[in-house]
């Protein structure tokens, strides 16, 4: 059934992938090929700078968030609230 939804991308690089990576390395050589066709297309990238410095930070916020007992720890916005325009 989900197959049916799956972008034609994935279904490429997913059966290139299973050739050339193992199992739990599938994602990323999918995400890989993504950004490696993005460039060489000309194409705008699915992340920006703004989704990488949300993921660089990350280990930070968990060690806060455990060193507080685990509370839920706000992530910062890292746009100054120009997401929203």
């Amino acid at each position: 059934m989900l197959r049916t939804y799956e972008h034609p991308f994935v279904k490429e690089y997913g059966e290139k992938g299973k050739e050339v990576a193992v199992e739990r390395r599938l994602r990323d050589f999918i995400m890989d090929s993504r950004l490696i066709h993005c460039l060489n297309q000309g194409l705008p990238l699915d992340q920006d700078v703004y989704d990488a410095a949300e993921w660089s930070c990350l280990v930070e916020l968990t060690e806060s968030s455990v060193n507080k007992g685990s509370v839920p720890v706000e992530i910062p916005d890292f746009t100054r609230g120009r997401w929203k325009e």
